[in-house]
């Protein structure tokens, strides 16, 4: 009797074929599981999310100083970080950081630098301008340019802006500017005076923009 069996390949194709559907099914229900692991979660616009709304005070974004007033003294040529500070629902203070894209950058100017395409009504005295500090091509946070002191540059893709004209894209793949936030000085403090006069990053449509004002006022009403 020969010790090995001769295997009907009927047989062994459908294992073959069984084997290969068990796989195919288990690797189709891992794909499942990532994609749905990775799928980004339900926005849910709370007040700590919203947006900067006109009235919310600025106030400094930088670890060692987050949450202190932005004062006039504090601002220069170079930015200033800032986060929107509004009201909770019991009206305590509460500061918009629940999405990184509300931080915003801060500067001062000497008179007569700052020009169009900046909306020179949404500064104060033409002078201090405030701006959406993420960058319109992939959302990093723009910094200071080293060596053009005064201009902005994103350590991400090297896109750069200029503050003193609207922050208009001087260089780099940005998309368009930086969107403008209207300020103005209530007392001591520099307050928001109005929504983004341009649709920020993430927003990819003026249309977007709008809907998350809409949204905003309705919430607050």
């Amino acid at each position: 009797m020969t010790r090995y069996r001769k295997q009907d390949p009927e047989i062994t194709r459908r294992r073959f074929i069984n084997a290969a559907m068990g796989t195919t099914a288990t690797v189709g229900i891992v794909s499942l599981v990532g994609v749905l692991g990775t799928a980004n979660p339900i926005f849910r616009l709370t007040r700590d999310k919203m947006p900067p709304v006109p009235g919310d005070i600025l106030v400094h974004a930088e670890p060692s100083r987050e949450g202190q007033l932005v004062k006039v003294s504090d601002l220069s040529e170079k930015l200033v970080r800032a986060w929107p500070q509004g009201k909770a629902e019991d009206g305590s203070p509460l500061i918009r950081k629940g999405d990184p894209n509300n931080v915003l950058c801060i500067f001062r100017f000497p008179k007569g630098q700052i020009v169009a395409p900046t909306v020179m009504e949404a500064t104060i005295d033409s002078e201090i301008v405030a701006y959406s500090d993420i960058c319109t091509h992939a959302g990093c946070s723009v910094a200071n340019d080293d060596q053009n002191v005064g201009d902005m540059k994103c350590p991400c893709h090297s896109g750069q802006y200029d503050p003193k004209r609207g922050c208009k894209v001087i260089g780099g793949p940005p998309p368009r500017p930086l969107a403008q936030l209207p300020i103005k000085m209530d007392g001591d403090n520099l307050v928001v005076g109005d929504f983004f006069l341009e649709f920020p990053y993430p927003f990819l449509t003026e249309q977007e923009w709008q809907a998350r004002i809409t949204a905003v006022k309705s919430q607050l009403a």
